[in-house]
């Protein structure tokens, strides 16, 4: 039996923003509206339809913002449900702003999808798997969120896990980060960056333009979308355009928290895996600047 169905699709976006001491807040627009007429037999046929917004998606929105309840920092989606970003800030502030050692509840995480001045998309968070240390910044500060649904169609960015980063190997951070004397709104900006300086175990030095919120956002290999690392700590004076020591966290010491991460996601219990070790002793920040 033939079916036929006629689809009208428009999309209306009303978009509305409002300004308070936190930033900005956007009304998200009505979804697109689908006109589907009965068939001969007045059955109703199930249209699926794929999202607009998946795509026209560029490559760099596999980049997003991910937003806690004390923090906003930046993430990066290296699989359909895995979102790389760094542990400082997913982790409970004391009453002093102090980083803790306990995760906040991964239900209390949004990751925005979009790297203009609105998101586009939202998705929540079900799981965070991060090594036992890194909660201060430095080694061991990065964390995978395990996503509640697979995000199909959008384009995910390649971590660099079998080859370390270089000493002179030219890098540079990308992040929802904003300065204080930015005349910008808060979007997702590529960094200027530079040569890795130096390496630990866990960490590479180099000098960047960070700005609060870049953290855990990706630090690509020039000429690349290889990452070899994450922002974590940066010295900042509230200019942009400003190179400052920074520590970035080497993915490539922490293999096991991408594997552990992809077994969660695939439906392993969290408590059926052998708990994770930090590869060495931290890193102490070169101020107490983090860019979160």
């Amino acid at each position: 039996m033939r079916r036929w169905v006629e689809v009208a699709s428009k999309v209306f976006v009303l978009a509305t923003a409002i300004t308070a001491a936190s930033g900005c807040q956007m009304v998200q627009g009505t979804k697109p509206k689908i006109a589907v007429r009965p068939s001969s037999q007045e059955e109703l046929v199930d249209l699926r339809v794929l999202e607009p917004r998946f795509a026209l998606a560029v490559p760099e929105d596999a980049i997003v913002r991910v937003v806690g309840p004390t923090m906003t920092c930046t993430g990066t989606l290296v699989d359909d449900d895995l979102i790389l970003t760094a542990h400082h800030c997913l982790v409970e502030r004391g009453p002093h702003g102090e980083f803790s050692k306990h995760l906040i509840d991964a239900g209390g995480i949004r990751v925005e999808l979009g790297g203009d001045y609105f998101a586009w998309g939202e998705v929540g968070v079900q799981h965070i798997v991060a090594p036992p240390c890194g909660e201060g910044g430095g080694a061991g500060d990065i964390a995978v969120l395990v996503l509640k649904r697979k995000l199909i169609g959008l384009s995910t960015m390649t971590p660099r896990l079998e080859a370390p980063p270089r000493v002179g190997e030219e890098a540079h951070p990308v992040g929802f980060g904003r300065c204080a004397l930015s005349g910008d709104a808060i979007r997702r900006k590529g960094r200027d960056g530079g040569p890795v300086r130096a390496l630990s175990g866990e960490t590479l030095h180099m000098d960047a333009s960070v700005c609060p919120g870049d953290s855990g956002g990706p630090v690509f290999a020039k000429g690349s979308r290889e990452i070899i690392g994450v922002v974590s700590l940066s010295a900042m004076d509230h200019d942009e355009t400003t190179r400052g020591p920074s520590v970035m966290a080497r993915i490539d010491s922490y293999r096991l928290v991408f594997a552990h991460a992809r077994l969660v996601a695939d439906g392993l219990a969290p408590n059926e895996l052998p708990p994770l070790e930090c590869a060495s002793a931290g890193v102490p920040p070169p101020r107490d600047n983090r860019a979160r």
